[in-house]
């Protein structure tokens, strides 16, 4: 009942945009390169018997995105998305602190009318390069993905890194996260002459670079739960990880790893 209600106000939407442009059914078909047929099914509650690209391909047709929603337990389904973004943020800023890096999440910034926020920002002053990192727990829009990504990459060289780290980075580089899932290697390879263009280094020159900055780096890096051989094996010394409010991470020279300011070491 909730779905077939769904449809009825999914045609309704339909019924009124392409009224609103004052075309036929047949008109929109022709430019959406579907029959009338289908055009007249979804505007009368039947959307469901055709394929969501069709679908999608009517409403952009009439400037419009048809974006399906999924339900689960009431709302816990956002909760249940952002924790598997908040893993990723979590595990990929523990690899950057253990290899010596400064680390903040979720860096906002408002530069003439570009605004948004880099997951995760690191920077390492010896080698004055930083790397911008981009979190995904799920791949859709991948041309939007890269082109926010370039949009942070400029704005850190420019600005937003001086002015929260204190220098001027030489080197900037831009990094893609995922879950290290069959369901996000699929997503790359079937796009994998984009990522060859935009992003193409991959694991093994990723950590490298991590290890010992130096030239670009325009890479992916799946991740997953635990780090068998991850990014380590920069120098020692203080780590800083910042997310609004602050924490020192400490370097504890007996056992060779880091623990929280006033906590025990683990």
């Amino acid at each position: 009942m909730l779905r077939a209600v769904d449809d009825v106000r999914v045609g309704r939407i339909l019924r009124a945009l392409r009224r609103r442009r004052g075309w036929t059914q047949k008109e929109l078909g022709r430019r959406a390169n579907v029959s009338q047929q289908a055009i007249s099914l979804i505007e009368r509650g039947h959307g469901a018997r055709l394929s969501g690209e069709t679908v999608r391909r009517v409403f952009a047709a009439l400037d419009a995105r048809w974006e399906p929603t999924v339900s689960w337990r009431g709302g816990d389904l956002d909760r249940l998305l952002d924790a598997e973004h908040a893993r990723l943020v979590g595990e990929i800023s523990r690899r950057l602190a253990d290899a010596g890096w400064e680390v903040a999440v979720e860096v906002t910034y408002s530069d003439f009318g570009d605004r948004g926020s880099v997951d995760v920002l690191a920077a390492r002053r010896e080698a004055q390069a930083m790397v911008v990192v981009e979190v995904k727990s799920e791949l859709t829009a991948i041309e939007s993905t890269l082109r926010k990504l370039d949009e942070k990459v400029r704005i850190v060289g420019g600005s937003l890194g001086r002015e929260r780290f204190g220098f001027r980075p030489r080197s900037v580089g831009r990094l893609l996260v995922l879950p290290a899932s069959d369901t996000a290697r699929r997503r790359v390879d079937r796009s994998s002459d984009v990522f060859a263009v935009a992003l193409p280094d991959r694991s093994g020159r990723v950590r490298s670079w991590l290890r010992a900055p130096g030239g670009d780096l325009a890479g992916i890096l799946f991740v997953s739960n635990t780090n068998p051989g991850g990014v380590t094996g920069a120098g020692g010394g203080s780590k800083r990880v910042r997310s609004g409010m602050e924490k020192q991470i400490k370097h504890d020279p007996s056992t060779n790893r880091g623990h929280q300011s006033g906590s025990p070491p683990r």
